[in-house]
């Protein structure tokens, strides 16, 4: 069965279709176009349409586009429409509307990918899911998503995101979720921002898009959840609230973070609930409860979900722990990565800080014979008129007592470098590129090493590089 005919293409967006055509699937990048792929003609950093050519020659089955492309014969395989981005929401809403799928809709300042990613894990054992790719969370990420939902979804999870004020309502209407989960409300995008007041109202702007008698899956932890729980009673949603806090209807009494997984005792509508998540860290233990909640909520099996939350483990650039074998014949001279260079904010840098200093390094190894934990930090971008002092107060952080080595990379980064003591202080670089010349020398064996920062700092280099000074563990339990 495909996913879209050119009669019901044409329908949803109102355009002409220049052929019949049959899509299995629905592309904007020739990078990654499959065969029988939809190919959008989106204008981004560059115009779509300048590539229409080679996605049909890659076998595209047509192209959404405004007119025939230069070099594109006249009765190529197209669908015409007005606007492209238009024709997309146009193609994402149709596709909502046609399937009966249990949607759930995440958003949050910090975790909102990883529990996008843990949910979908969950829910794939207990029906036919379809989530959002990656971080594909705005304004054409979100129709993206569900334009690719087959109409026989059981259930869905959309990620949603946002820079600015007033990004998040509209695509929650177009996603039109049965329940709305949100991580957490932290210091991120605060240059668009006056106060993290008023980023709570703008996740909390989510709700806007429930439908009649949705439930909303809330951090009631936050000193902000009081803007949440507004902005869900306006939309008169049931509100399940999860935490570490006594009044969370789904918390959290006791988290164990241990080697490669965290465990965690937890109260679920008063039933106690043991789980396991197999990556080290509180908030992907706290995310899970989120996970659990919303099962809960869905009707799902959460026996089922919790013997699946022990199997997940994060993707790369999101936490992600790896071993990295730096001898070609013995397998113990390794150092231990934490790869968590997509993305940062004081919230998540906390976090990742936290899984550092409860890493368990390796002794008798190596050159210095003693295991250091070493983390290698970038800029955290969009934090506002504070963002000097709230790179600087990273180093009053708690686990930072335990962490050996601090390397700092980025302008922001350098008030870090300069508040931290001595002992603790390894070298601070502009950017990511110096940093990776004689990184060798400034890593060892027993070392459990993390690298993050925002994505823009380019820190993935300095994964890439020390990933490619040895070669991975196959027999490393993450």
């Amino acid at each position: 069965m495909s996913l879209w005919t050119s009669r019901d293409a044409a329908r949803a967006t109102k355009g002409r279709a220049t052929a019949e055509w049959e899509a299995n699937g629905v592309s904007i990048d020739t990078r990654t176009l499959q065969p029988g792929d939809l190919f959008v003609a989106l204008k981004a950093a560059r115009d779509g349409h300048d590539f229409v050519a080679q996605a049909l020659e890659k076998g595209a089955a047509a192209a959404l586009v405004t007119h025939v492309p230069e070099g594109v014969p006249e009765d190529a395989p197209l669908l015409i429409v007005d606007d492209v981005q238009a024709a997309l929401e146009a193609l994402g809403e149709a596709a909502r509307k046609r399937t009966k799928a249990k949607v759930v809709a995440i958003t949050g300042s910090v975790g909102k990918t990883s529990t996008k990613e843990m949910l979908a894990s969950v829910l794939e054992d207990q029906g036919r899911t379809h989530a959002s790719v990656a971080s594909y969370n705005n304004h054409w990420g979100v129709p993206l998503t569900l334009a690719r939902m087959p109409a026989d979804t059981e259930y869905a999870v959309i990620e949603i995101g946002m820079n600015h004020p007033g990004e998040i309502a509209p695509l929650a209407r177009m996603a039109r979720p049965h329940v709305v989960v949100v991580t957490t409300v932290a210091a991120a995008h605060l240059e668009a921002f006056e106060n993290i007041e008023g980023i709570a109202a703008e996740k909390g702007s989510i709700c806007e898009g429930l439908e009649p008698r949705g439930i909303a899956i809330l951090n009631g932890d936050l000193k902000t959840y009081p803007i949440l729980r507004a902005a869900a009673q306006d939309k008169k949603a049931r509100i399940i609230t999860f935490g570490e806090g006594r009044r969370c209807h789904h918390r959290a009494t006791e988290v164990h973070i241990a080697q490669g997984a965290t465990v965690v005792q937890a109260r679920a509508w008063r039933t106690p609930v043991l789980y396991k998540v197999g990556v080290e860290g509180r908030h992907y233990a706290i995310n899970a409860l989120a996970v659990l909640a919303t099962v809960f909520a869905l009707k799902a099996d959460r026996g089922r979900a919790v013997f699946t939350l022990a199997t997940w483990t994060a993707v790369s650039g999101r936490g992600q722990r790896s071993r990295v074998v730096l001898d070609p014949v013995d397998r113990h001279l390794s150092l231990d990565l934490i790869d968590d260079a997509y993305n940062a904010n004081p919230t998540s840098m906390a976090a990742s800080l936290e899984v550092l200093a409860a890493a368990r390094t390796t002794d008798g190894v190596g050159r210095i014979s003693k295991g250091r934990r070493i983390a290698i930090l970038g800029d955290m971008k969009e934090l506002g008129p504070d963002e000097v002092a709230l790179h600087e107060g990273l180093a009053g952080l708690p686990s930072m007592q335990c962490i050996d080595v601090v390397h700092c990379v980025g302008p922001l980064m350098k008030s870090l470098y300069q508040a931290l003591p001595a002992s603790r202080r390894g070298q601070w670089f502009g950017d990511a590129r110096p940093m990776l010349r004689d990184l060798r020398g400034r890593l060892d064996e027993g070392d459990v090493v993390l690298v993050k920062g925002s994505l823009s700092m380019g820190l993935s280099r300095v994964v890439d590089a020390i990933r490619k000074m040895g070669h991975p563990d196959p027999q490393y339990d993450e």
